[in-house]
């Protein structure tokens, strides 16, 4: 069954008498529980959809139904109530709170997050049990990384977004990253859709949709798609 279903979706941006359109006219249907990477050049449109999945942005026209629900019909408010518990956020910025231990930022998580998962469970398994009474400034780029990915997976959303979640990792821990990500799709049933200009975690997907240009050009069905430990890091 569909999670996900893009209708005729398109998103222009305006400035002065420029238009751009940085989604053209997309249809996509994604099914519950899949590990789905999408594939692009830069300026494709490939953060533009998971800005519009998330919630964070709303089409220009068209209709992005989640779970039977069309999220671009929503309120403010009821956009704040679908992000709080539907879906989750690995982006590139970090956007950890300073002032917060390690432990503090994921277990935030818990206030908005109705049926949120233990926040030491989460931060164990991506490898910061012994970091917890730390802070941000304390972390390294690629440990905040995991601080923010331990976060987004401790509120336990039906969908997971993710944009380049491994880029700032070494090749270790972002092995590590991954079979957690690959875990929670295979285990748990939850929609892992990450952006990535790496080609071996392609490898590992369900489905790869190739994004050109504002449109998909193509999606990829692999029946057999490798684990991180197959693949040659």
């Amino acid at each position: 069954m569909a999670i996900v279903e893009f209708e005729n979706v398109s998103r222009v941006y305006t400035s002065g008498d420029h238009e751009q359109k940085a989604l053209d006219q997309v249809n996509l249907s994604l099914e519950e529980g899949r590990f789905i990477v999408v594939l692009g050049p830069s300026g494709a449109g490939k953060s533009t959809l998971l800005n519009l999945l998330g919630g964070l942005d709303s089409p220009t026209e068209g209709r992005i139904v989640v779970d039977g629900r069309d999220i671009s019909e929503l309120s403010e408010d009821e956009l704040a109530d679908y992000r709080s518990y539907a879906v989750g956020f690995v982006f590139q910025s970090y956007n950890l709170i300073p002032t917060l231990t390690v432990y503090e930022n994921v277990a935030l998580v818990r206030e908005i997050a109705p049926e949120a998962l233990d926040p030491k469970e989460m931060l164990t398994k991506v490898g910061l049990e012994d970091h917890m009474k730390q802070f941000p400034s304390q972390l390294s780029g690629g440990e905040q990384q995991r601080v923010s990915i331990a976060r987004a997976l401790t509120k336990n959303p039906r969908i997971l977004l993710c944009d380049e979640p491994t880029g700032a990792l070494d090749s270790q821990t972002g092995v590590l990253v991954l079979k957690l990500l690959l875990e929670m799709a295979r285990n748990y049933g939850k929609t892992i859709i990450i952006v990535t200009h790496n080609q071996n975690i392609a490898r590992m997907a369900d489905a790869v949709i190739h994004v050109k240009n504002g449109k998909i050009e193509s999606v990829e069905e692999q029946d057999h798609p490798l684990s991180a430990d197959e693949i040659d890091w």
